[in-house]
């Protein structure tokens, strides 16, 4: 067996946002050259996340509304971590979308089910962050 660890680097101009990293994913499973394994895609901020879901803009900007309602950035008073920053609703919205995904390899490609795609999700952007793609297998 072996591994490969790449990291991608993004950089949100907002403070929230879904980018699509699927064909980045792609880049990294080839160049690695495992056929079958596991690919682990990580976003390595507390204010960031990773998912699998359809790219749909509808169903992003219900994300966006849905994630509002249930961790409001403001009033920012009201939160207690908000002590010198103003992102604790980023950490929240963060635990709900999630750290991280793991996708099966098959045959060199990411398997899939139908309309998946991967996503990097952005709650307290504006500067350079990461996200860890990890892959095992032979």
């Amino acid at each position: 067996m072996k591994s490969h660890r790449q990291e991608i680097w993004l950089n949100v101009p907002a403070r929230r946002g879904f980018v699509k990293i699927t064909a980045q994913v792609e880049a990294v499973l080839r160049e690695s050259g495992i056929r079958e394994g596991l690919c682990l895609v990580n976003a390595m901020h507390i204010t960031a996340s990773v998912f699998i879901n359809d790219d749909e803009s509808g169903l992003h900007r219900d994300f966006e509304d849905w994630l509002e309602h249930l961790a409001p950035h403001e009033p920012v008073s009201s939160y207690r971590h908000n002590t010198g920053e103003d992102n604790a609703d980023a950490h929240l919205k963060r635990q709900i979308m999630g750290r991280e995904v793991v996708v099966a390899v098959t045959g060199g490609r990411l398997d899939f089910g139908p309309w998946e795609q991967i996503f990097y999700g952005e709650f307290d952007g504006r500067r350079r962050k990461r996200v860890l793609v990890k892959i095992i297998g032979e």
